[in-house]
């Protein structure tokens, strides 16, 4: 008789993967990073448990948008106080902060809650080419399509 397999943090097997946003479109770099952070690309995927691997994004400031996104696009904060909504087109976003851009996209595609914000400290950005993860040994990762 066959048992389901439970992933639990004794038998979860981490890696540290790299992927270079040079040319990738948002959205689609976006999900499957997420689906990576999630374990979903793991045959040990266990939905209530956090199985992802790290994952190491270079060069942010690269990334690409389709369309008329970049002028039409628009991001949103607010500070809490009456007439305090600031908003940036992604085009002014990718030029300031390239690895905020990609850290808001990617954790809206996280679950929400404690499993999702324990999922989402696993995301490194950076703007250019350069991480200090070099210790960790993280290996190459090619995006699929």
């Amino acid at each position: 008789m066959r048992t389901t397999f439970m992933a639990n943090d004794a038998n979860i097997e981490r890696k540290w993967l790299v992927i270079d946003a040079e040319g990738q479109t948002l959205g689609r770099l976006s999900s499957e990073v997420a689906a990576i952070l999630r374990g979903k690309h793991k045959p040990t995927f266990t939905p209530h448990v956090d199985t992802g691997d790290h994952v190491i994004i270079i060069n942010a400031e690269k990334i690409e948008l389709t369309g008329n996104k970049l002028d039409d696009k628009m991001y949103y904060r607010h500070s809490e106080y009456t007439g305090g909504l600031k908003s940036k087109t992604a085009g002014e976003m990718r030029e300031k902060f390239p690895e905020r851009m990609l850290e808001l996209t990617i954790k809206g595609m996280l679950p929400k809650g404690k499993l999702g914000r324990q999922t989402a400290k696993k995301l490194h950005v950076y703007r250019g080419a350069e991480h200090n993860h070099h210790a960790q040994k993280p290996e190459v990762y090619e995006l699929r399509g």
